[in-house]
């Protein structure tokens, strides 16, 4: 008996007498008891390991239930600072203030996205576009050029066809004598162009299946844009967003908007009643003269080429500039004046615009 056979009735011996340690034994026969005390075993074995997963799930699903009640608590937190300070005379309008200058950083940034996407998808329009342009005409090239192997298939066929009738005519016509001497022959080449016939016939079909098989190809589908075309995209984007600093940076609204957004609520006050009421006019009047602007779209592309006058990028392959190299607003008169201000947008991630810029 090989040795490693007899390991394994060893070790098979000794799980036996340890099970039967543990267990006792039975009057039945001792295969059977061996085989149940194994099941037994492995059983057991497989109950520990569901065991097992059963505490990690217990352990995980513990985990996240403290993360919720964590959550749950912070939330209660903020509201109960939010009551307090509407509890107080000296806040509520402050509070006020405060969520109307939330509520503008969140249009603009709104606007911003819109914006973004207006522009993305016009540009991936039009690339997609100019991509199924090319491809008809590739398509249509190549469908010409089988359409003409077609028809010189045809003609050859036509010729073929032509030439069979002649010699078969000939054979009919031909004397006993000289069909006796040269019927073979003629046969032959009757034959030969019968083949050929086919062979062009065929080679006609698969040009026919290939013909088909080019007018019913679908398009390409729609490929991503290239860095040249994110970045002037980018660049709009950062114009845009210059155009909406420049109308809310009266008395700094833009600034406060921003603040806002970064803080909570109670973190900034902006004085008593009577300039909390100026200034929720003041977000009123610009907002609703900003909905009534339609006529920059010239700015916004003069604008975008100073700005990426002036862009670099760390690497080829970045589409987004960095920061310090578009920290200029080009605020440009309907007269053409040019006026620099120093504010980085993007350094200090106005509307979030490190999340809305293409990359």
């Amino acid at each position: 008996m090989p040795l490693y056979v007899r390991g394994l009735n060893y070790v098979k011996r000794l799980m036996v007498t340890s099970l039967t340690a543990i267990f006792g034994s039975t009057p039945e026969k001792p295969e059977e008891e061996s085989e149940k005390l194994l099941n037994l075993y492995w059983n057991r074995a497989e109950l520990k390991k569901e065991f097992a997963g059963l505490r990690k799930e217990q352990f995980r699903l513990q985990d996240l239930v403290k993360q919720h009640e964590g959550a749950t608590l912070r939330v209660q937190q903020k509201l109960d600072h939010l009551e307090h300070l509407l509890l107080d005379p000296e806040w509520v309008y402050n509070v006020v203030v405060y969520y109307q200058f939330r509520a503008l950083n969140l249009r603009c940034q709104s606007k911003i996205e819109k914006f973004a996407e207006q522009l993305k998808q016009q540009r991936e329009q039009r690339l997609h576009s100019q991509q199924v342009d090319q491809w008809n005409q590739r398509r249509a090239k190549e469908a010409a050029a089988v359409e003409r192997q077609i028809g010189e298939q045809r003609m050859e066929v036509q010729l073929l066809e032509d030439q069979l009738q002649h010699e078969r005519h000939r054979l009919a016509t031909m004397g006993s004598l000289i069909k006796l001497f040269r019927g073979r022959s003629l046969t032959r080449s009757l034959d030969e162009i019968a083949a050929s016939i086919d062979a062009a016939q065929q080679n006609e079909e698969a040009l026919l299946l290939q013909f088909d098989e080019i007018q019913n190809r679908l398009p390409p589908d729609t490929q991503g844009l290239d860095i040249p075309t994110k970045r002037m995209i980018n660049f709009m984007i950062l114009s845009f967003a210059q155009q909406l600093y420049l109308h809310f940076s009266d008395q700094d609204l833009a600034g406060m908007a921003k603040e806002a957004g970064d803080k909570s609520v109670g973190a900034i006050k902006y004085g008593g009643k009577k300039n909390c009421d100026e200034l929720i006019a003041r977000i009123e009047k610009r907002l609703d003269k900003f909905e009534k602007l339609s006529d920059f779209a010239d700015i916004l592309q003069q604008r975008a080429k100073l700005i990426a006058e002036r862009a670099q990028f760390r690497s080829d392959s970045d589409a987004v500039p960095t920061s310090g190299t578009v920290a200029t607003v080009f605020d440009i008169s309907r007269r053409g004046s040019i006026k620099e201000i120093d504010a980085s947008l993007l350094g200090e991630n106005y509307w979030k615009l490190s999340e809305i810029l293409s990359r």
